[in-house]
C-alpha cells in the first residue's frame, strides 16, 4: 500500500496551494482519510480529514475556513486545499489512510490511521 502526496511547494503568504494524495494497492472507500503536518521542531499534528460516506470534515481549529479537504473515491485520492496561506502553514505535510469504518472525531487522532504518504514540503514566505 502507498500513499503519495503531491503538489507541495513555495508560496507567499496568502497565496494557495492544493495537495493531492493518490493511493495505490488498497481502496480507502471504506475509510476516512487525513492530513496531518509536521513543522520544524514540533510534533505532527492534525490538520483535516473527511470520512469515508464524503459526508464529514474535519478541521483543525487553526485551518478552519482556509483549507478544505476533498476526495475522489474513484481515484482513491483525496485533496487538500489551502488558502489564505500564512508563514505558521510552513510544515511537511502528510496524508493518511484511516482503519476501515472509522467516523467521527477519531479522525483527528493519528492512532486512527494505519498508513502514510511520505510527506510533501510546503513553505509560506512572508
Amino acid at each position: 500500500v502507498q500513499l503519495q502526496a503531491s503538489g507541495g511547494g513555495l508560496v507567499q503568504a496568502g497565496g494557495s496551494l492544493r495537495l493531492s494524495c493518490a493511493a495505490s494497492g488498497r481502496t480507502f472507500s471504506r475509510s476516512g482519510m487525513g492530513w496531518f503536518r509536521q513543522a520544524p521542531g514540533k510534533e505532527r499534528e492534525f490538520v483535516a480529514a473527511i470520512s469515508w460516506t464524503l459526508i464529514s470534515t474535519y478541521y483543525a481549529d487553526s485551518v478552519k475556513g482556509r483549507f478544505t479537504i476533498s476526495r475522489d473515491n474513484a481515484k482513491n485520492t483525496v485533496y487538500l486545499q489551502m488558502n489564505s496561506l500564512t508563514p505558521e502553514d510552513t510544515a511537511v505535510y502528510y496524508c493518511a489512510g484511516g482503519r476501515p469504518g472509522y467516523v467521527g472525531n477519531i479522525l483527528k487522532q493519528r492512532s486512527t490511521y494505519e498508513y502514510w504518504g511520505q510527506g510533501t514540503l510546503v513553505t509560506v514566505s512572508s
